[in-house]
């Protein structure tokens, strides 16, 4: 998998002990993030249990459980950058074990929690130790593996999000099944034990061996920028709209912020990250294409889950196992995606991709209460499939566009857009189902007591909630509840697949074609013999 015309050129050979057990230190890497991403899709499927009074939850309101999983992705995205540059000068295996070690304490502590605020303390706490988590391993990979092995090692890398994908509501339904809701959080405990003992006896050290000065101005700046703007998109996602004050402060002043971190950054001597990297066109687009694939997918699985459970009934057992094939086509084909790009090139594969997940997404618009299974399973696999062959080669695109050194900036900025724009879509893709439904369902609320018809509104969740109160009066309802949340999915979904089709004209544009064929290794530059510095 090629990557644009100027980028540096090879780094220094990995050290021969370290090339020898990388795939297992791969392995070890796959195992981290798979907890991070784990943790996401078992707590979706665990809302209506948490919401329930004690002893089967903690009786959290819907707003306490969207800042459960907000609190998480608040501090998770604002460090982010941070993170990835901390790694960069103190050692990336240091900041891994660390993260995940943090992690692992927010999620003994979120499981013992006996309030809602104590649910979104830990969370926060869980995703300050993420976002030391995700950036550090796919730094760690970037110095472990050699230059033509990287693409390889990425998309095993990206597969395993799939994996995340399918086993977490999997897992989180059978614990819910067996256990109490805290058991959720509690399974993460033996994993980040098992974790860290593998990570100090395999994973190497690495850092930047010459990383100049410190600049703190810059990293105070794209935290507050990326917690105000962080902020400011879950605001308006809780309010559905973004014409309110308490969403506009916070969106304009993260905006502002992050444009006097860019200015700032320009004009240093010692910058904490090469803004002339975004002036690539091969560059920009990756990390836009990475945040737009995600802004389109993140929004469809937030509706697809009470499409899934709310509309047709199933189970969060049932409806994890139904994104089973969604999670098969990125572990299938991930992998793979390399060889697919060396044959017909980026701009083609990634084009395609985006073509197939914009298909995919627009399928939903097809979709009513008593579409057969077998479409439904058909539809995730395109979309798996269609990611598997986006997210490898524009991380690929990313990463090797920056030296060797730099692997936890360039990690932080992958994983950043992707968090962005994930928070994004469920934020804006969500303001749109709600206020699509609560325009549809508002002419069916006229037997609701005065008392129970704002809430009735808000949300399928709210409404079948007030109509199971009201007894045999409540099944027409019912009805209309599930007719008007098909019809808010229907056009949710076309937003979706538009966002996504954006995403196939930006790779379309801007990514590079299949390259010229030529002997890498006559232009590649003398082996010194000299090792990478580990630490």
């Amino acid at each position: 998998m090629s990557i644009p015309s100027g980028a540096p050129v090879a780094a220094p050979r990995v050290p021969e002990a370290v090339h020898l057990r990388r795939w297992a230190i791969l392995g070890v890497l796959m195992f981290s993030l798979l907890i991070v991403v784990l943790d996401n899709s078992i707590l979706n499927v665990a809302v209506k249990t948490i919401a329930s009074p004690a002893p089967t939850g903690i009786g959290a309101t819907q707003s306490e459980l969207e800042w459960a999983i907000n609190s998480y992705t608040l501090v998770f995205a604002g460090l982010l950058f941070t993170a990835g540059l901390l790694g960069d000068r103190i050692g990336r295996k240091k900041v891994l074990l660390a993260g995940i070690l943090v992690f692992g304490i927010g999620s003994a502590l979120a499981a013992l929690s006996s309030s809602p605020g104590e649910l979104i303390t830990w969370r926060a706490l869980m995703g300050f130790g993420a976002a030391f988590v995700m950036p550090a391993t796919l730094a760690v990979l970037m110095n472990v593996f050699e230059r033509d092995e990287q693409p390889k090692a990425i998309g095993i890398w990206a597969g395993s999000v799939g994996l995340g994908i399918a086993i977490g509501p999997i897992t989180g339904g059978l614990l819910l099944e067996h256990f109490w809701w805290g058991s959720i959080f509690l399974v993460n405990v033996p994993v980040v034990v098992v974790a860290l003992i593998a990570m100090a006896v395999l994973v190497p050290d690495s850092k930047d061996p010459a990383p100049g000065r410190v600049d703190p101005f810059g990293v105070v700046l794209s935290i507050i920028g990326l917690v105000l703007l962080v902020y400011g998109i879950i605001r308006g996602g809780e309010l559905a709209s973004f014409t309110d004050v308490t969403v506009l402060a916070p969106l304009i002043g993260g905006l502002l912020v992050l444009t006097g971190f860019v200015w700032h950054e320009k004009r240093s001597s010692h910058p904490s990250i090469d803004i002339s990297y975004f002036r690539k066109p091969a560059f920009s687009a990756a990390v836009a294409a990475i945040a737009l694939v995600f802004f389109a997918l993140m929004g469809v699985t937030f509706f697809s889950a009470f499409y899934l459970q709310s509309v047709r009934g199933y189970t969060a057992l049932e409806s994890g196992l139904l994104i089973l094939p969604l999670a098969a086509a990125q572990m299938i084909f991930a992998p793979r995606a390399r060889l697919v790009v060396d044959r017909f090139g980026a701009r083609a594969v990634c084009t395609v991709g985006m073509l197939l997940v914009a298909v995919g997404l627009a399928a939903f618009a097809l979709f009513d209460a008593d579409t057969p299974l077998w479409v439904l399973c058909l539809v995730f696999f395109v979309q798996g499939t269609g990611m598997a062959h986006i997210m490898p080669p524009v991380t690929v695109a990313v990463m090797q566009a920056l030296p060797r050194e730099r692997a936890g900036s360039g990690s932080a900025i992958n994983n950043t857009f992707r968090q962005v724009g994930g928070a994004l879509g469920i934020a804006v893709l969500g303001s749109v189902l709600s206020t699509v439904y609560r325009g549809d369902i508002e002419g069916h609320l006229d037997g609701v007591p005065a008392a129970a018809r704002d809430v009735a509104g808000e949300s399928i969740e709210a409404t079948l909630g007030v109509a199971e109160k009201l007894g045999p009066a409540g099944k027409p309802l019912v009805a209309a509840a599930n007719d008007a949340f098909i019809g808010a999915m229907h056009v949710t979904a076309l937003g979706s697949a538009a966002v996504a089709l954006v995403g196939a004209a930006v790779v379309a544009l801007f990514l590079p074609g299949r390259p010229a064929v030529r002997d890498e290794r006559a232009e590649a530059p003398q082996d010194t013999g000299e090792p990478v510095r580990q630490s």
